[in-house]
Formats: C-alpha cells, structure tokens, sequence
C-alpha cells in the first residue's frame, strides 16, 4: 500500500505541472492583457497614456514577453524561490494576496464539506432503509428542492429571514465590532454564528446531490445475495447495514471526493459575492476579469492541486473501504 501511495504521489509532479500549462495559456487566451485593462481603466476616468508610457508599463510587468517565456519565469520563480508572482490588480506580491485570503477560504470550504458529508450520508442511509416512508418522501422532495435552488437565491432568502428574525443579515464573517480586533472566544462565536449561512447554502446541493447517491446505492447493496444471506441467518440488521451494503455504498461517495473539493470552492464564488465573504472565489473572478495572470494563475493552479490531492485521497479511502480494490491495485504495484 505505501509503495502504491508512493507511486502515485510522485506521478503527481507532471500532472501538476502540466495543469499549469494549460492554465497560465487558456488566461493568456482572451485578447489583450492586464496594460489593456488598467489603459481602459484610465480612459473611463479621462486620463489617457502615450504610447511610449504604454509599452514601458508592459515591459515593467514584463508583458511585451511571449506567454510560454512568461510561463517559464514565472515557474522558475515559483521552484527557485517560492515566490508566486506579483499581482497586478492589488499592487502587492501574489503570495500576499493568497495568505490575505487562503484561511477564510479554507475555513468556509472545510465546513461545507464536513457538513455535506455528515448531512448526506445519514440521510441517504435512513432514506433507503425506510423506501417509501413518509420521510424518504420528506427527504426526496427536500433533495430536488435544493437541488434546483440556485445557490445565490437560497442566499438572498436566508440573509432576509435572518434579518426579519434576528434584525441581522449575516453578511461577512464578522460583525462590524470585530472586524480588525484581536481573537478572542467572543469574536470566534461572532464567526461561527456568521458561517451557519455560507456552509448551508454552499453545502446545500452537493448534499442533496449527495442523498440521492447514497440512497441509490443503499437500495442496489440492500438487495445483493451477502445481505439476504445474513438475514436468514439471523444476523443484526444494525450488524448487515454496517458491515456489507453500507460499506459497499460509501465507494461512489468517496470516488468523488476530489471534485467536491474544488467543486466546494468554485461553485462558492457567486454565494461569497452575494453574502460579502472575504475568501477567494470573488478575488479569482476579479482576477480574471483583469487578465491579472500571476494571481488567476496561483489560484487556479491550487484548484489543480487540490484536485489530484483530492483524487489521490478517493484513491487510498477505496482501497481501505473496499478488499477487492485494494488486492487490484496492490497487485498492478
């Protein structure tokens, strides 16, 4: 198994760095870059550059470059010193920029998936073992309600409930008071009381996406031969659910785990807009706008990571979920 981790952590490198190709070009895609943008920014406000201003500008941000000589310092840069570029848009260093925003990111997308997870397995379970029940119905109807919500709506209708209810709208992270002071279990309560709306609305649909997988496979792993056996035998139901079909319906949870991941923090972007969350879904999309290439760069480069760390997790979780994945794969290793 660690010789199998070993392989795959390794085959990692060139996929990562392949992804970042890809990126740094498909940004480069669009015409004009960043110069462009900050020109049309400066015309908007009656102020205009000479021609001679506007090719010092690109050579400063050395723009004037072809993208793949561009791609290439930009990498060296990253390899050699860890630094990842300088960010046009903010007028500060890229690594900068993440660090501002990474932990609120990262606070908002773990929360959501923790409560995706033990939100929709549970659910998922009872709905298949209690088939047709009034509250498989209940949680059906709930699950094709969230599904078809779109996120920023089921935003706005949570901030308005909570400003009706408790005379606050709940936008950011913070209330007002806290905002640039000191931690303090005051200001943590403050925080987790103002994540309650992300994590529900961001976690929402995966959830009910989730539910309808899980009862799916539920049903299938209930009817297999190893379970009617245990059941003749006068086995535990509790004991038959836990230990075969349950098992059994966790694999297409876990193979998808990678995508929840990014899928998390991408499909967070317009709900971050609509609530004022200070994570990095607003910041990439302001990124791109301003062909601000280093940051849209960094940002889409750690969504890569993510996603063949996440997919790399899948992998070892159905090994150990799943003997007969696990004997496959050691054996190919």
């Amino acid at each position: 198994m660690l010789k199998y981790i070993a392989r795959r952590t390794l085959m990692m490198v060139p996929v990562v760095l392949v992804i970042t190709v890809i990126v740094f070009w498909i940004i480069q895609l669009p015409p004009g870059d960043y110069a462009d943008t900050h020109l049309r920014q400066l015309q908007a406000e009656g102020e205009s550059l000479s021609l001679e201003d506007q090719e010092r500008l690109r050579e400063r941000y050395g723009l004037d470059l072809p993208w793949y000589q561009q791609y290439f310092t930009w990498m060296w840069g990253i390899l050699t010193r860890g630094d990842l570029g300088y960010s046009f848009a903010y007028n500060r260093p890229v690594t900068d920029v993440v660090e501002q925003y990474m932990a609120t990111t990262l606070i908002v997308a773990g929360a959501s998936m923790v409560f995706t997870y033990l939100v929709a397995i549970p659910i998922g379970v009872y709905s298949a073992v209690k088939q047709y029940s009034l509250g498989d119905y209940v949680f059906t109807t709930l699950g094709f309600l969230g599904m078809a919500t779109p996120n920023f709506l089921f935003a706005i209708i949570l901030m308005y409930l909570s400003f009706t209810w408790f005379g606050d709208p709940m936008l950011g992270l913070q209330s007002p008071e806290f905002r640039g002071a000191g931690w303090s279990p005051w200001k943590v309560l403050d925080m987790l009381k103002h994540l309650i709306i992300p994590i529900v609305v961001i976690g929402t649909a995966s959830t009910c996406e989730l539910i309808r997988v899980m009862r799916g496979q539920m049903l299938e792993e209930l009817t297999k031969p190893n379970v009617i056996t245990a059941r003749a035998k006068g086995v535990k139901e509790s004991r038959i659910l836990r230990k075969y079909p349950f098992r059994a319906a966790l694999n297409p949870i876990v193979s998808t785990l990678g995508w929840s991941l990014t899928g998390i923090f991408t499909g967070s972007t317009i709900t971050a807009i609509v609530l004022n969350l200070p994570t990095q879904g607003p910041v990439m999309l302001d990124a791109l706008l301003a062909q601000d290439m280093y940051l849209a760069g960094a940002w889409l480069g750690f969504m890569a990571i993510l996603t063949v760390i996440g997919t790399l997790i899948s992998d070892i979780l159905l090994a150990w979920l799943d003997p007969r994945i696990r004997d496959e794969r050691m054996a190919r290793s």
